[in-house]
């Protein structure tokens, strides 16, 4: 099966391509839900009280918690896969100034793995060690660019700037002075919903479709339940 790796490097220039798909991902993720979430909170707010200045401080208070949590998580996650991708790095280094000619032979398995005979794989990999042994070891065994270790940076930041973003969009639409901000609230949220569900199905190189229909029916049914919850509590507890 193709991989959506071995589909981009087909068609084009792939320098920097972990990293770009690593911080999308993010970005894909991290306003989704920013989006769930606080419309959530809000409508369950809202659904308990009219006073739109408890609202607001309910709905501000999630974004910024929020983004904050999806940074840090998002940081934390990829400093390890980090740290994990430089670990192998450094052990092939190691393992290539120690044994190179075991390496040579392992480095031919794989490329004959691939569909080559056993003479032209151990020409192409004669050919890859002299060129950039290190490298070439990287890539064939662990899939890994040696020039685009994952930046847990920048996917913090993709992260944390797209939860901020898609958190508005409720909060916003909540506040409308009209009886009918939950039907606004709740149509534009899933509209939102079926972009961010677009974006990560074709990022993934999936049928669109099954990802735009979990993506809606997932928050509109977060937002109902909170709804709910706020309506009857504001009810028993007013």
């Amino acid at each position: 099966m193709t991989s959506p790796v071995d589909v981009v490097h087909e068609h084009g220039d792939t320098e920097g391509l972990g990293n770009r798909l690593n911080w999308l991902r993010a970005g894909v993720l991290g306003a989704n839900d920013g989006i769930v979430s606080t419309a959530g909170l809000v409508m369950g707010v809202a659904g308990a009280t009219s006073d739109r200045t408890a609202i607001l401080i309910a709905g501000v208070a999630a974004l910024v918690a929020g983004a904050l949590s999806m940074g840090a998580g998002e940081y934390v996650s990829v400093s390890t896969q980090r740290d994990a991708e430089l670990s192998l790095i450094a052990k092939e280094r190691h393992d290539l100034e120690r044994m190179p000619e075991e390496e040579l032979h392992h480095l031919t398995g794989l490329l004959e793995d691939r569909g080559l005979s056993p003479e032209v794989a151990r020409t192409a990999a004669e050919e890859l060690t002299a060129k950039d042994v290190l490298r070439a070891h990287a890539e064939f065994e662990f899939g890994i660019d040696i020039d685009d270790v994952t930046n847990p940076w920048s996917a913090a930041l993709a992260s944390m700037v797209s939860f901020s973003i898609g958190a508005l969009l409720p909060l916003l639409t909540i506040l409308l002075p009209t009886p009918e901000r939950f039907y606004v609230t709740a149509v534009a949220v899933a509209a939102a919903l079926a972009v961010t569900g677009w974006t990560s199905a074709r990022l993934g190189y999936a049928h669109p479709l099954p990802a735009v229909i979990r993506n809606v029916l997932g928050g509109v049914f977060a937002m109902g339940v909170t709804l709910l919850i706020g309506s009857v509590l504001g009810t028993r507890i007013g």
